[in-house]
C-alpha cells in the first residue's frame, strides 16, 4: 500500500474526530440503475459532479479514500476538532496537526490545490444542511411539500418504540412497542394490552418488533410477529425469530415459533426484520447480519444477513434458490444484508423492495431478486464508525447494486408504498422513514428507479415505522414519546 494511503490528507485530522454516530448505520454498494445520474443515485451532495472540482476529487481519491473511504460526504459527516471553516481546513492540510495522526500536505500540493481541496470538502459538509430543520412540529402544523400541503393527527400515544404496525379488517390499529408489549387501538376508544406473547430479549436493539396480517386474516386469523428470541439456556444468547399465533379477543393463542435464526449470538444488535407477505402468499423477512459482518452475511450456512422467504406456516419452498445448494439455509432468498428494517411490496409491480443500514455513510434501496448478493460487507459506500474504511471497493462481478443510496446515512428504518386517492401526487412513491433525521422521505418512483427525493414531516422524531391504513391515509410510528401519527391531506 502506498505510503500517502497509509496516511491519507484529512485522516481523523480535520475531523477529529468526535464521530457524529447515530443509533442506526448505513451500508451501500453504488448503483447500476440505467438512467439515473449519480446524484440522484447516491443522494450525495454533487460536489464530485461538479466541474470546478475534478482535480479536488482526483487528489481525495489518492491521497484520502484509503483510510475516509470513497465517499467524502460520509467522512464529514462529524464534528470537527479544528474547526470546518475554509481557513481551518486550508490550515489542517497545509500545518498538518502531527500528535492526531496527521501529517502536513504543503509540499504535496500548491496553495490553489490546497484550497481547492478544502471547497471541496465544505460542498460536502454542506449536505447535512438540509437536514438542519426548524422546531418539532406539533398537531397544529401544516406542512407543505412540493405538490401537496397536509397536517398530522396523533391516532395512538403512550406505545413506548412503535416498531411496527398492520391494520385489522374493522380498522383496528395493532402496533408493537419494541420493549415487549403488542397493542390494539380501536378507532375510537382506548389503547389495549393483547396478552399471550412468548419471552422477549427486549434489551438493546432488540425486542418485539414487526408485525403482519395472513392475507387471508379475515378466514384464518393469523398473525405473524418478529422478535429477540432469548436462548432456552444461555441467558447472554438471542436470535431473530417469527412466531404467529391467532387472535382472540386481546389475547394471542395457538402462539407458535415459524422461524429462528441461527445462529445465536451475545451480541444484541442487527435483528432485522420486517416481515411482508407477496401476492402468491410467501412470507418475506429480512435477519440482520447480527453484528458479525465477517462470518455471516456472505456464508449460505446461517440464516443472518439475509431476505429469507417461506410459505405461511414456516415450510420451505421447493423453488427458494439454494434449496439444493449443498450446507446452504434452504429458506435465504438474497444475502449479503447488513441490517434490513424496511421491506415491502411494490403493488405496481410485486417485486420485493427493501432497504437496510449500512455502516457511516450509505443506507440503502434495494429490489430483492432470487439467489443474488447484495454484497456486504465485501463492498460498500459506507465508512467505520471510527472514520476508518473496512473495504474500498463500491463494486464487484456478481454482486447487486442499490438503486439508491444515502451520503450521510439517514438511519432507514420502516418502509411502505403509497396508495389509494388521498395523496394523488404521491401515489406510487415509497417512503422511508429516518431515525437519525427525524423525517419522512418521500421517493418517487418511475419504473424500477427513484427519480425524485421529498423530505416530509421535518422533525417529526425518530421515524421507526410507516404503514398505508385501510382508510387510505398513511400511519407514521414515532419515538419519544411513543405516538402513532395519521398524515391528512389540508382541504380535503
Amino acid at each position: 500500500m502506498k505510503m500517502n494511503r497509509i496516511y491519507p490528507l484529512l485522516i481523523v485530522c480535520l475531523a477529529i474526530l468526535a464521530c457524529n454516530r447515530s443509533q442506526s448505520p448505513n451500508k451501500a454498494p453504488a448503483s447500476s440503475a440505467a438512467g439515473l445520474t449519480e446524484a440522484l443515485r447516491s443522494n450525495e451532495s454533487g460536489a464530485a459532479l461538479d466541474p470546478r472540482f475534478v482535480e479536488a476529487k482526483a487528489n481525495y481519491d489518492n491521497y484520502c479514500s484509503g483510510c475516509h473511504g470513497a465517499q467524502m460526504d460520509a467522512f464529514v459527516d462529524r464534528k470537527w476538532k479544528y474547526g470546518n471553516k475554509k481557513e481551518d481546513l486550508i490550515k489542517a492540510i497545509k500545518v498538518g496537526y502531527i500528535d492526531d495522526g496527521m501529517p502536513a500536505y504543503d509540499t504535496t500540493f500548491n496553495d490553489k490545490q490546497v484550497a481547492d481541496l478544502a471547497s471541496f470538502i465544505l460542498e460536502g459538509i454542506k449536505n447535512l444542511d438540509k437536514y438542519s430543520f426548524a422546531q418539532k412540529p406539533t398537531t397544529n402544523t401544516i406542512f407543505e411539500a412540493d405538490d401537496l400541503k397536509y397536517k398530522i393527527e396523533a391516532v395512538a400515544t403512550g406505545v413506548g418504540i412503535p416498531w411496527g404496525m398492520t391494520f385489522l379488517p374493522n380498522g383496528d390499529l395493532l402496533v408493537t412497542d419494541r420493549g415487549g408489549k403488542l397493542y390494539r387501538k380501536p378507532s375510537s376508544g382506548e389503547l389495549q394490552s393483547i396478552t399471550g406473547l412468548p419471552a422477549i430479549e427486549a434489551k438493546g436493539q432488540g425486542g418485539l418488533l414487526d408485525i403482519e396480517l395472513h392475507p387471508q386474516f379475515s378466514k384464518n386469523n393469523w398473525i405473524y410477529l418478529s422478535y429477540s428470541k432469548p436462548h432456552a439456556t444461555d441467558e447472554k444468547l438471542a436470535t431473530t425469530a417469527v412466531m404467529r399465533a391467532k387472535l382472540q379477543g386481546n389475547t394471542l393463542v395457538e402462539v407458535s415459533d415459524i422461524f429462528e435464526a441461527l445462529p445465536y449470538s451475545s451480541r444484541r444488535h442487527h435483528y432485522g426484520s420486517r416481515l411482508e407477505f407477496d401476492k402468491a402468499g410467501y412470507l418475506y423477512f429480512s435477519v440482520g447480519d447480527r453484528g458479525n459482518r465477517d462470518q455471516n452475511p456472505q456464508n449460505l450456512d446461517n440464516h443472518c444477513g439475509k431476505i429469507h422467504r417461506i410459505h405461511d406456516d414456516g415450510r420451505i419452498p421447493k423453488d427458494n434458490p439454494f434449496v439444493n445448494t449443498p450446507g446452504a439455509i434452504g429458506s435465504i432468498y438474497s444475502y449479503g444484508h447488513r441490517n434490513p428494517q424496511g421491506v415491502a411490496i411494490n403493488p405496481s409491480t410485486g417485486d420485493i423492495w427493501s432497504h437496510e443500514h449500512g455502516p457511516r455513510g450509505g443506507d440503502e434501496v434495494n429490489i430483492i431478486a432470487k439467489g443474488k448478493n447484495y454484497g456486504w460487507p465485501i463492498i460498500s459506500y459506507g465508512i467505520n464508525y471510527n472514520g476508518t474504511t473496512f473495504t474500498e471497493k463500491t463494486s464487484q462481478e456478481g454482486m447487486e447494486q442499490p438503486i439508491l443510496y444515502w451520503v450521510p446515512s439517514i438511519g432507514a428504518c420502516g418502509m411502505t408504498f403509497v396508495k389509494g386517492d388521498r395523496y394523488p401526487a404521491w401515489k406510487g412513491a415509497v417512503l422511508v422513514g429516518s431515525l437519525r433525521f427525524q423525517y419522512l422521505n418521500l421517493c418517487k418512483v418511475k419504473g424500477n428507479q427513484i427519480v425524485k427525493e421529498e423530505l416530509l414531516l421535518p422533525k417529526i422524531g425518530r421515524l421507526r415505522s410507516v404503514e398505508m391504513g385501510p382508510d387510505g391515509y398513511i400511519y407514521v410510528g414515532v419515538e419519544d414519546p411513543g405516538t402513532v401519527y395519521r398524515i391528512v391531506p389540508v382541504g380535503e
